[in-house]
This record gives C-alpha cells, sequence and structure tokens, in this order.
C-alpha cells in the first residue's frame, strides 16, 4: 500500500461544530413535521376562539355588567384560552420529549447533538415561543372576534383600556410557560401517560385537593401559589394598588403570578435536565 494509500485509509475528518441555531432549526422541523404536536398547537387556537365565542354569545343570557368592564371582559375572553390553553399545552411539551423515548428517536437526537442540556434548551426555546404564538393569536383573536357582539351592548373595551394589553400578553406567556412545564415533566418521567397524569395533576387536580382539605394557613397559601392560580393572575389586569403579592388577602399579581410560573416550569426543566444528563437514554 502506498503512503497515499495509507492516508487515505486513516484520514478521519474532523467534526463541524453544529451551532445553536442549527439545533433550533432541527427543533423546530421536528416539531412542527408530526401531525400530533400541529394539531395540539391548532388546538390551543381552536378552543381559546371558540370558547370566547360562546361565552359571548350567551352572555346577554347569563347577566352583563351595568357598563364597560375590564374584568368581565377579560374572564370572557381569556378563559378559554387559558383553562384549555395550559392543559394543551402541557400536553403538547410531553409529546415533544416522552414521544421520542417512545419512538426511539431520542438516540439519533442524541447522536447528532451530544450536548444534551443544550438539546434541551432547543426544545424549550422552541416550544415555549410555538406555544405562546399560539395563544397570541388565540387571545388577540377573541378579542378582535367579540368586540363587536361587546359593542352591540355597550360594554366593549379595547385594547388601549388599563390592563387589557399586558393581561393578554400575560396569558398568553402562561400558557407558554405551561407547555415547558409539561417538557420538563417528559424529560424527568420519559413515559407519555405518566407524564401527561402528572401535567394534568399539577395544573387542574393540585389546586381542586387544596380546595377540599381542612382550612389553613399553608393550605391557602399552596393554594395561592399553584400554578393554575398564576395562570388566573397573569391574564388579569393589575390592581390599581400596586400590591405585588399579599397572601392575607389572596391577591396575586401579574408579576407574582408570572415568578410562581416561571418557579414552577424551571423546577421541572432543572430536574429534567439533570435526569438526562445522567441517565442513558
Amino acid at each position: 500500500m502506498t503512503t497515499i494509500d495509507k492516508q487515505r485509509v486513516t484520514f478521519i475528518p474532523g467534526q463541524e461544530s453544529l451551532s445553536f441555531a442549527g439545533v433550533l432549526r432541527s427543533e423546530f422541523i421536528k416539531l412542527t413535521s408530526l401531525r400530533s404536536t400541529v394539531g395540539l398547537v391548532l388546538a390551543i387556537i381552536v378552543f381559546g376562539l371558540g370558547v370566547s365565542v360562546l361565552l359571548a354569545m350567551t352572555m346577554k343570557d347569563a347577566g352583563l355588567p351595568t357598563g364597560p368592564s375590564v374584568g368581565f371582559t377579560l374572564d370572557q375572553i381569556t378563559i378559554g384560552t387559558v383553562l384549555f390553553g395550559q392543559l394543551i399545552a402541557g400536553i403538547l411539551g410531553v409529546l415533544v420529549i416522552s414521544g421520542e423515548y417512545s419512538s426511539g428517536t431520542i438516540h439519533s437526537t442524541l447522536i447528532a447533538v451530544p450536548s444534551r442540556v443544550t438539546v434541551l434548551a432547543a426544545k424549550t426555546m422552541v416550544l415555549f415561543c410555538t406555544a405562546t404564538s399560539a395563544a397570541l393569536v388565540a387571545l388577540f383573536g377573541s378579542w378582535a372576534v367579540t368586540h363587536p357582539m361587546f359593542a352591540a351592548l355597550e360594554i366593549e373595551i379595547g385594547l388601549t383600556a388599563p390592563g387589557v394589553f399586558f393581561a393578554l400578553i400575560g396569558g398568553s406567556v402562561y400558557v407558554g410557560l405551561s407547555a415547558v412545564l409539561g417538557l420538563g415533566i417528559g424529560t424527568l418521567l420519559r413515559s407519555v401517560a405518566a407524564s401527561v397524569a402528572t401535567v394534568l395533576s399539577v395544573i387542574l387536580l393540585l389546586p381542586v385537593v387544596l380546595s377540599v382539605l381542612p382550612a389553613s394557613t399553608l393550605v391557602r397559601n399552596l393554594h395561592l401559589l399553584s400554578m393554575s392560580k398564576a395562570g388566573d393572575a397573569m391574564s388579569n389586569a393589575l390592581d390599581a394598588d400596586g400590591v405585588f403579592l399579599d397572601l392575607v388577602d389572596g391577591y396575586v399579581s401579574p408579576a407574582a403570578g408570572l415568578t410562581v410560573a416561571v418557579v414552577w416550569a424551571g423546577v421541572f426543566i432543572v430536574l429534567g435536565a439533570i435526569r438526562l444528563r445522567r441517565r442513558d437514554a
């Protein structure tokens, strides 16, 4: 064998560095390539718009305020997106990671991107932006669609009314954080069924359980600091007094709600990252 042949046989090209932007792009492609995940993203919009329109159509029979009310309007246009959107987004977050474990494609992902934290960070960013964007469409779309209905009854509220615009933004961010919560739980448990059950328990079941427990200061505070309570706070207008958090009076400001939701989502993402790094895929 000649020297040239030996060089050809033993030459191993250096691995090209994979940019984080490339990882983000690959995760976005995976998210938008599956019918299940795309269907869940669209479900956030459909449920948000559908519930708001249904409530607007029946609000006259349910009772109307004496005049334009920011609180009444926000309740009508946010309940569909926040209530149903948080659950759909949580399940979406679970499927983004647990679906790869169940299908075995997680091995290909980690071979392509050996840094597991980088993979999880890219999934988190893509998922949060996608779920938040869907919620933005649902919430602002709900306001636009129902505004003529409110105007016909002379109780319409514009986006420039105090607290309305930021309440819609806050509700959208909450849905995005719910998706991140689901991703963290899915990364931690790796099972679709167990992860979905845990997401539903954290978001939906925990407040119900706390509400039926014997009344105490601890139980009340835990209820106020639950994930779903944070969503309610983030989708409401800021109180005029500017109080951040008042556990005695049971008031959680939008900023406090954001802090609580970030902590819930962050804790599960960190726990998921720890298991992803320390355990085999």
